[in-house]
């Protein structure tokens, strides 16, 4: 009896450490387990209707995990279901982890944020801006580039695949399409090569700021990125499950898109799943499990800190998630996608200027940032919220889901904090 009591604890215990944050019922954390039930029934609509293969998403407040539940499949056309665990492409979400990789440098007192991009990469150091004029692009000297513009956004190095300009044209589609293009070196040698679409420090425009100041960390690190961010980051929250190379023995469980875009009806696939890139980029290439993930965003939400083990100042913190754009520099968040309305850029997340505005709920301060190939994380600090879901959805109903989820996760609330 004794053998099978203690047994049975060795299952309880090891159920417990499965999962990401100490449980708490949902009543008990301002939750109505009918408003939960509601997402349950969403997904399952979703997934019964061949929309999006499955999903895993994980719900924390107070730093207690309130739900926490894998859908559908991890792989549909091999019936595999999805498990907890499911490792997802993290696309953009990658960016927020770069970016508190180099604050941590900062606090260390080796990436000043005003410091030059040239004096860790000197092919930066004469950049032009081109300037489209009848059908040309002519060009004129640009202002320095700071580490702050890469954290921002504000460098003026775009992303190919999101405008139709001339200088657009120039540059590749997307960070991990460059990453499986070219190598650290040769990456750099490109961009260097081009022209800015805009003046630094003066336009908020989505491009390859972060897979920059993820070369940059390499080079005042002396480390890959992936290494640097294991020692800073990952292992100091328990974030197991993340890297940039997924090992063999865990790539079985990497969840897989719907073969056709349920949009489009169009052949779609996640390049990067079967397609290692050439160097670790930090605009898109990273992986990670939503449990992971989850203890990331409590320990910026925590100010740093989880169990104990400090990852960064709380005043770093709260200078990450903090407006960095101002009324000085052009804020073109917005139109990044229909629910940003209100929003501005901190510094590797988006953060809500107002209440209201915004398609989704949610709160002035909170904090997030999204993956194009169908991943989403906000922390919402005036609700002690944390919220991770993960979908291999890389096409257009990947913006759906996360108004939807938002729409969700804040309808079944039954308790406000106070601010």
């Amino acid at each position: 009896m004794r053998s099978w009591i203690l047994g049975l604890a060795g299952i309880i215990s090891a159920a417990a450490t499965a999962q990401p944050l100490p449980p708490v019922a949902p009543d008990k954390a301002g939750f109505s387990r009918e408003g939960l039930a509601r997402i349950d029934q969403f997904f399952a609509r979703e997934i019964a209707a061949n929309r999006v293969p499955g999903a895993v998403i994980a719900i924390a407040r107070d730093g207690k995990l309130v739900h926490y539940k894998a859908y559908g499949h991890l792989n549909k056309s091999t019936g595999e279901p999805m498990p907890l665990d499911a490792i997802f492409q993290l696309a953009s979400m990658t960016k927020i982890m770069a970016t508190v990789g180099g604050l941590a440098l900062n606090e260390e007192g080796r990436l000043p944020l005003k410091s030059r991009l040239d004096e860790y990469l000197p092919a930066f150091g004469k950049m032009s801006v081109g300037v489209v004029s009848g059908g040309e692009i002519k060009t004129e000297p640009a202002k320095p580039i700071y580490i702050h513009d890469l954290m921002r956004h504000t460098s003026g190095i775009t992303y190919g695949g999101r405008g139709d300009t001339g200088v657009h044209k120039l540059y590749p589609g997307g960070s991990a399409g460059a990453a499986a293009q070219y190598n650290g070196e040769e990456f750099i040698a490109k961009l260097a090569s081009l022209p800015l679409l805009y003046q630094p420090g003066t336009v908020w425009d989505y491009g390859f700021s972060t897979d920059v100041l993820g070369l940059v960390i390499e080079k005042v690190s002396g480390k890959r990125l992936n290494d640097h961010l294991q020692a800073t980051v990952w292992d100091k929250v328990k974030m197991p499950d993340t890297s940039f190379v997924v090992p063999a023995e865990k790539r079985k469980r990497i969840a897989r898109p719907l073969d056709k875009d349920p949009i489009s009806g169009r052949d779609q696939k996640i390049a990067i799943l079967d397609q290692p890139p050439k160097f670790d980029c930090g605009g898109s290439c990273a992986f990670a499990t939503v449990g992971d993930y989850l203890r990331f965003g409590q320990m910026l939400l925590n100010g740093g800190v989880i169990d104990g083990k400090r990852v960064l100042s709380p005043k770093s913190v709260a200078t990450m998630t903090s407006d960095h754009l101002g009324a000085a520099i052009k804020n073109q968040v917005p139109g990044v996608e229909p629910h940003r309305d209100g929003y501005s850029f901190g510094l590797g997340v988006a953060v809500r200027m107002h209440d209201g505005l915004a398609a989704t709920p949610g709160s002035k301060g909170d904090y997030s940032w999204n993956g194009a190939n169908g991943t989403a994380f906000w922390a919402d600090p005036q609700e002690r919220l944390v919220v991770v879901y993960g979908t291999a959805a890389p096409g257009e109903i990947r913006k759906y889901y996360r108004e939807q989820v938002g729409a969700l996760v804040y309808g079944a609330m039954t308790e406000m904090r106070k601010p």
